[in-house]
């Protein structure tokens, strides 16, 4: 039995899968604002050098029916395009000049 979350192919990414595979927006949202720089800057320098073979990876599969690894590799992907503008516009996980502003989504995509 494999502690894996991830599928084999993407096992390098596994040292962020169990903070970063997060099933709902609002989750992943937190987790980065939970998050230091360092954190946000180290999940991203790792995967997104490897979301376009994720990407492609993830085209062999029925969205509406994926493997527990291969959905936890898109929700690894939803969390990166999460991090993308605070890691490579913003440089701080917050929003600039937000404040305490907060939006709720009730209602979001899903697979």
């Amino acid at each position: 039995m494999s502690d894996r979350m991830l599928p084999e192919e993407f096992a390098d990414l596994e040292p962020f899968a169990a903070r970063w595979c997060i099933a709902t927006e609002a989750g992943r949202y937190a987790e980065r604002l939970n998050s230091t720089m360092a954190e946000l800057e180290a999940f991203y320098g790792a995967a997104h050098p490897r979301v376009g073979a994720a990407m492609a990876y993830l085209d062999g599969f029925e969205l509406s029916d994926l493997p527990e690894p291969q959905l936890n590799l898109l929700h690894l992907v939803y969390s990166l395009i999460m991090v993308s503008l605070p890691v490579e516009v913003w440089h701080q996980p917050r929003v600039i000049d937000s404040g305490t502003a907060y939006f709720d989504r009730y209602l979001e995509p899903v697979p």
